[in-house]
């Protein structure tokens, strides 16, 4: 049978599917990068070398995602950021899609609208990033996910006034 090409048209949409694919406690290669390709499609080579030193990436896929899978909170943070490298934009858009009640994006768009300073580390992002992102969600009524959506969304807006001006 013959897969349905059209998932991946709207990345985000086919990514709710790789969420729930993840109740299994792993990812496939394919699933994964969709988050990668995702964030940021010019991180994809980079990402896959790394993983290729670890294992072949079938393995080393589903262990990275294992890792997380099974750890809590803060943990699934650390791991992506000391034991697999990751940036902490990358590792929180990971770490979104599959758990978007629990974690918000780290991006520079959000963090501007937010007026934090830079993070760096999982400590840093739960206590001064992730509780502003929360505020935002509870002040305007909507989930975490939603809450990141609307801080880029008007950052992007904002900077296609200056644009256009």
């Amino acid at each position: 049978m013959t897969p349905d090409y059209r998932k991946y048209y709207f990345l985000e949409g086919y990514l709710e599917e790789v969420r729930n694919n993840f109740k299994r406690g792993y990812l496939t290669p394919e699933e994964f990068f969709c988050i990668v390709i995702w964030k940021a499609n010019r991180a994809k080579t980079k990402i896959k070398k790394r993983l290729l030193l670890k294992n072949n990436l079938k393995d080393a896929v589903k262990e990275l995602t294992r890792d997380i899978f099974k750890e809590k909170g803060i943990d699934k943070l650390t791991i992506l950021l000391n034991k697999w490298g990751f940036m902490l934009p990358m590792a929180t858009a990971i770490l979104t899609v599959l758990y978007p009640e629990e974690f918000s994006v780290y991006d520079i768009r959000v963090r501007e609208q937010l007026g934090s300073e830079n993070v760096y580390s999982a400590n840093k992002y739960f206590s001064e990033f992730l509780p502003k992102v929360k505020q935002t969600a509870k002040d305007k009524n909507l989930s975490l996910r939603d809450a990141d959506r609307y801080l880029w969304g008007k950052s992007f807006y904002e900077s296609l006034e200056v644009f256009l001006k």
